[in-house]
């Protein structure tokens, strides 16, 4: 299992310098100091996210042009397109860090909003805003396929 040394001298950084948390054997789960790299780790997330808003906003006033030539003009329209639809699903994304990271305020985070158990703390290093465990979030999506089809 590598560790952060180890990560480091491979260049294998996790956001914002953050390294994948390292329970130790006998460690208490969602401790003090998983909560805090948990927080960490959400508040990062959530300022790249705002940098790219701000860098999408300046790209579509510094981009915009009245091309004369529809097809330029459609060419445009649909990366603008394309580039709002990703902001909005950046959007959403960062109300669910505030309301992940409001769950770690009340000391609410890490278990399950179904069954009540652990969610783990590899799975919420993969999905920091994850708030069920991975059998109830399969049958979940299970259930969901059922339904539609």
């Amino acid at each position: 299992m590598p560790t952060a040394k180890t990560n480091k001298t491979l260049g294998l950084l996790s956001l914002a310098g953050l390294f994948p948390y390292e329970e130790k054997k006998g460690e208490e789960y969602m401790n003090e100091k998983q909560m805090e790299h948990f927080c960490l780790l959400l508040k990062a997330w959530r300022e790249q996210l705002r940098q790219e808003v701000d860098r999408t906003v300046h790209h579509m006033q510094d981009e915009a042009a009245n091309f004369p030539d529809p097809v330029d003009r459609a060419a445009q329209e649909e990366e603008f397109s394309l580039e709002l639809r990703t902001r909005d699903r950046e959007r959403k994304l960062i109300k669910k860090i505030e309301k992940t990271l409001k769950r770690i305020d009340e000391d609410d985070f890490g278990f399950c909003d179904e069954c009540g158990i652990e969610i783990g703390v590899r799975r919420l290093e993969a999905r920091p805003t994850a708030d069920m465990c991975i059998d109830c979030k399969t049958m979940a999506e299970i259930k969901e396929k059922q339904l539609q089809g």
